[in-house]
């Protein structure tokens, strides 16, 4: 058994079929969804549970790896800074500046999921708000010409 830790992906033999089953699962359902186990028998997936495997699916089928985190569990620095997409000492310097709320275990710095999730959250939209700040900028002054 793969440790559950570790992220899962895709084969690229499975991945046509997670694909098909990515969109199966965003169709419209008129019951709640099923699942069947190997001698027939079945059991009505709760709703949160449903919705968590079609996140997991539906990143799966953009070829990405997933790992499933419990929200209240604690990071070290390096898991926080490969979330994040940074150096780890990138990621202790936001730490140092206050950016992000940590504890310490001893000489290690730990962060809650929760706290680096929405330090993510806010991240990215500030990176996407001044990417169509600069998109716009680009616009007015005439950096892009109107295709036809």
């Amino acid at each position: 058994m793969a440790d559950p830790k570790s992220p899962v992906s895709a084969s690229e033999q499975s991945l046509a079929e997670v694909v098909e089953l990515a969109r199966f699962m965003e169709g419209k359902r008129t019951q709640r969804p099923r699942l069947v186990g190997p001698r027939g028998e079945t059991l009505e997936l709760p709703e949160p549970v449903f919705h968590l495997l079609r996140q997991v699916v539906t990143v799966l089928a953009r070829g990405d790896a997933v790992t499933v985190v419990p929200v209240h569990k604690e990071l070290t620095s390096q898991q926080a800074a490969d979330l994040l997409n940074v150096s780890r000492q990138y990621l202790v310097r936001l730490l140092d500046e206050g950016a992000l709320p940590y504890t310490k275990t001893g000489m290690h710095r730990r962060i809650r999921i929760n706290d680096l999730l929405e330090y993510k959250k806010k991240r990215d939209a500030q990176r996407k708000a001044g990417l169509s700040e600069l998109m716009q900028m680009s616009q007015d002054f005439g950096g892009y010409s109107e295709c036809s």
